[in-house]
């Protein structure tokens, strides 16, 4: 059986490369999906509205500038903005004027908003404990520990893929 490592086409997968790009895909997906399921049945948010709730919550004074919660999400600003918008008329945010830049917005963390991460919080994460944790061994979790920090670490080089 071929080895993940031996490939001499950087453009196609062998067999067990397919295999666990395959698993790897569906583990997460399958984790994202669960943990959003739960985030709805439980309390009626996504994933992506804890996402920018929790950002806030870790924020100075639970506020940020839409800027900031662009950098710290890693996402677009239309994306951010929309998700504002939508997250500011259930109230679980409120938008500011920002004195030291009047081109800037503030994004402050509601009354309504802290409310529902720490509702949701608990449940969030035993549900993660579930999935994640108990599911594997100490030793495990190390391995995917280091693995994660690998992967990521790859993601931040620039892109050289040899042969093409």
């Amino acid at each position: 059986m071929p080895t993940l490592r031996t490939r001499p086409d950087p453009r196609k997968l062998s067999a067990p490369e397919e295999e666990l790009f395959h698993a790897f895909y569906l583990m997460r997906r399958g984790f994202d999906r669960a943990l959003d399921a739960q985030l709805q049945r439980d309390d009626g948010i996504s994933i992506s509205e804890l996402e920018v709730l929790m950002t806030l919550v870790r924020a100075p004074g639970r506020r940020l500038r839409v800027r900031d919660l662009v950098t710290l999400t890693g996402w677009e600003k239309s994306r951010v903005s929309h998700q504002v918008t939508r997250m500011a008329a259930r109230g679980l945010l409120e938008r500011e004027d920002c004195a030291e830049d009047r081109r800037a917005t503030w994004i402050r963390l509601s009354g309504d908003g802290r409310r529902v991460v720490v509702h949701a919080l608990p449940k969030h994460t035993a549900t993660i404990r579930r999935i994640l944790f108990d599911a594997l061994s100490d030793e495990q979790q190390e391995e995917l520990l280091a693995i994660s920090q690998r992967m990521i670490a790859a993601m931040e080089e620039p892109e050289d893929v040899p042969g093409l």
